[in-house]
């Protein structure tokens, strides 16, 4: 259910503001994406998996309190991260 490590390295990479970060926003939010992503392909095919749907509301949760955040923070980068993320909001 929790994506690989050469994916979370992957999107590390391609969401790094610079060399070894790994804490900004915009990696949180696209590692959250990541997981949340894996976690709605599960539950297609295990529907009665309740305890694992809390997990994803909670990650659902978690990543629209880091979206504020960088909205309250950077409009600009904000709207760059989901347009390249897909998320719609």
């Amino acid at each position: 259910m929790s994506i690989t490590v050469e994916e979370k390295t992957r999107v590390i990479k391609e969401f790094a503001t610079k060399e070894g970060d790994t804490g900004s926003p915009e990696v949180q939010v696209a590692i959250l994406t990541s997981r949340i992503t894996t976690l709605t392909e599960h539950f297609k095919t295990h529907k009665k998996d309740n305890h694992g749907r809390r997990g994803l509301l909670k990650m659902v949760a978690l990543r629209r309190k880091l979206l504020d955040y960088l909205k309250g923070k950077d409009e600009s980068r904000y709207q760059d991260l989901i347009k390249r993320l897909g998320i719609r909001r």
